[in-house]
């Protein structure tokens, strides 16, 4: 199977887990949910319009405006989500094994927002998109450059002010720990296998240690000019960022060429460039 059959079924994948957590413990226990289904709950309780047939309805509005202001390439990312997640959506919805899965609410919401977080990250990680809600927020910042995250947030916070207004205190509350664990787990699901840490090394013998990194761990270093705050040497320290599980190798060639250097470890979130996001080997 292609690589881009798999991308596909992680993306279908990915809204099967997503329709599940809402259709079987956010939907049944009327908790606040953010993004089209959000929205479609408010229609659905003003209107008496289906869920799914309202989310369906805001994908494809949205998916128009996509390919409107963004471009084709961007609405071929957002189309498999449009589609078959209304469709995924109605199904489990008539599925009445998966309405009462649990009569603790505490544990819907928990599982609720796990699992859209869930369904969310994995399409997201394969350079999908889940449309709806999420294009707006595109097309002001691409036409009017306000910020994506900023947007977001106050369409997701009217979404659930609009929601606030027909639901008790309980699924308010329990809606918005469901909403933040989602947040959680979404960002949990992006960064997972990218852990990657900053090294900084002060050594004497920073020009071995240097040579170390490049040769025998294959990784791209920087010079910066430092001074010792002690003895005031004028040196250099050695600046390198590289996978987690590469750490134990390079502290082996430090403590072999120099076991007094001084050495600063922090977490990285986020890589770019070659060697990480790019072909180390390209010139």
């Amino acid at each position: 199977m292609g690589q881009k059959a798999l991308r596909i079924l992680g993306i279908v994948l990915g809204n099967a887990i997503f329709a599940l957590g809402l259709s079987a413990f956010s939907i049944p226990n009327h908790f606040l949910v953010g993004g089209a289904t959000g929205l479609a709950r408010s229609v659905e309780h003003f209107f008496g319009l289906n869920v799914s047939l309202t989310v369906g309805a805001i994908n494809v509005v949205m998916f128009i405006l996509g390919f409107w202001f963004l471009g084709k390439q961007f609405a071929l990312t957002t189309i498999i989500s449009s589609v078959i997640f209304p469709f995924l959506l109605s199904w489990m919805q008539a599925m009445e094994g998966l309405q009462n899965l649990t009569g603790d609410r505490l544990l819907a919401a928990l599982f609720g927002g796990m699992l859209a977080g869930l369904g969310i990250g994995l399409v997201m990680r394969l350079g999908g998109s889940t449309g709806g809600m999420d294009i707006p927020p595109l097309i002001l910042n691409r036409k009017f450059r306000i910020p994506i995250a900023a947007a977001m947030y106050c369409f997701d916070v009217g979404i659930l002010l609009s929601q606030m207004i027909f639901s008790n205190t309980e699924e308010i509350l329990y809606g918005i720990m469901s909403v933040m664990l989602t947040s959680i787990v979404l960002n949990q699901v992006l960064l997972f296998g990218n852990g990657n840490v900053q090294v900084l090394i002060i050594s004497r013998e920073y020009e071995k240690i240097n040579e170390a990194i490049q040769k025998d761990l294959d990784r791209g270093s920087t010079y910066l000019p430092i001074q010792t705050g002690h003895e005031k040497l004028e040196q250099k320290a050695v600046l390198c960022v590289l996978p987690n599980r590469e750490m134990s190798h390079l502290n082996h060639f430090v403590k072999e060429i120099d076991p007094k250097a001084f050495i600063i470890i922090n977490g990285v979130r986020e890589v770019r460039g070659r060697g990480f996001t790019l072909d180390k080997h390209l010139s």
